[in-house]
């Protein structure tokens, strides 16, 4: 498959500052490390990214060692919904540091099929304020963009009887949440697939979004609709980038998201777009 290097010229290029209280790291796909007072924030950690034979041929394990190196803390890991991409390397990483796994009852399905102890697991279906050290977090219930030539795919929830680890496509979506998480430096709504749902944005703004580019062009008033509803400052693209190539290696945009006219339609409505590279940072 011909994949296109993004344009250079759509990189954020502030560094982030030093003295930023809230901050932010992008790992590819709809990976951000997000941290304030200490506590870190992990959102679909998918650092492993396994090639795309290893992805079809085999059940899917991660690399713990590269895990550590990229993300060495973690407090609390929230997962969207339970494709593999988006969840993959949440076990390894809640075992290792000890974190909550917060997430759907499809992604809690997820981590107990992995060993997580109960007490690592804190099941949302969406709605309800959680404490997570400073952070108050709380999941939006949304659906899943349609990704993949049109269509939503992996639909379906987590079975009962997942076995560990599993092939990807055991991993399908489940419930599919977007988070808006809230603290005394600023908000953050992220969303980890192209789709949002009015009833859940209603009322709540914040200063930045992180927005799923593939497979934004399938909804309709995808980026309008989202940023007349949260008025953010800041919008960060993510799950832009081609996530079956490792992370050290040089970013590819995965076909159909069109990055270039996805960045130039945040601009448009007012917000601006920070497009990180991967492992770039970003505070507010």
């Amino acid at each position: 498959m011909f994949l296109r290097a993004p344009d250079p010229a759509l990189f954020w290029r502030a560094p982030a500052p030093a003295t930023a209280a809230l901050r932010l790291r992008f790992l590819g796909t709809a990976c951000f490390e997000i941290r304030y007072q200490g506590h870190v924030l992990v959102l679909d950690p998918f650092v492993t990214r396994p090639g795309i034979w290893r992805t079809l041929l085999t059940r899917l394990r991660s690399d713990e060692a590269l895990l550590t190196r990229h993300l060495p803390e973690a407090h609390d890991v929230l997962v969207g919904h339970a494709h593999y991409d988006h969840i993959l390397d949440a076990p390894a990483l809640c075992r290792r540091t000890g974190a909550r796994l917060i997430g759907s009852p499809d992604v809690i399905r997820v981590g107990r099929a992995a060993g997580l102890a109960a007490g690592q697991l804190c099941a949302t279906s969406g709605g309800e304020a959680l404490a997570a050290g400073p952070f108050t977090v709380r999941g939006l219930p949304s659906r899943h963009g349609r990704a993949v030539f049109g269509r939503v795919p992996l639909p379906g929830p987590i079975p009962a009887d997942l076995a560990w680890p599993a092939r990807f496509y055991h991993l399908r979506h489940g419930q599919v949440l977007n988070w808006y998480l809230e603290c005394p430096a600023g908000r953050v709504v992220h969303v980890d697939s192209a789709e949002w749902v009015a009833e859940s944005l209603a009322g709540l703004e914040a200063e930045v979004l992180c927005l799923c580019a593939i497979g934004w062009t399938r909804r309709p008033e995808y980026v309008e609709g989202i940023v007349r509803h949260l008025k953010p400052r800041f919008v960060l693209p993510c799950h832009w980038d081609a996530f079956t190539r490792p992370l050290a290696a040089s970013p590819r945009v995965l076909p159909g998201c069109r990055l270039s006219e996805f960045v130039a339609a945040i601009a448009a409505l007012g917000a601006t777009p920070v497009t990180l590279p991967l492992l770039g940072e970003f505070g507010l």
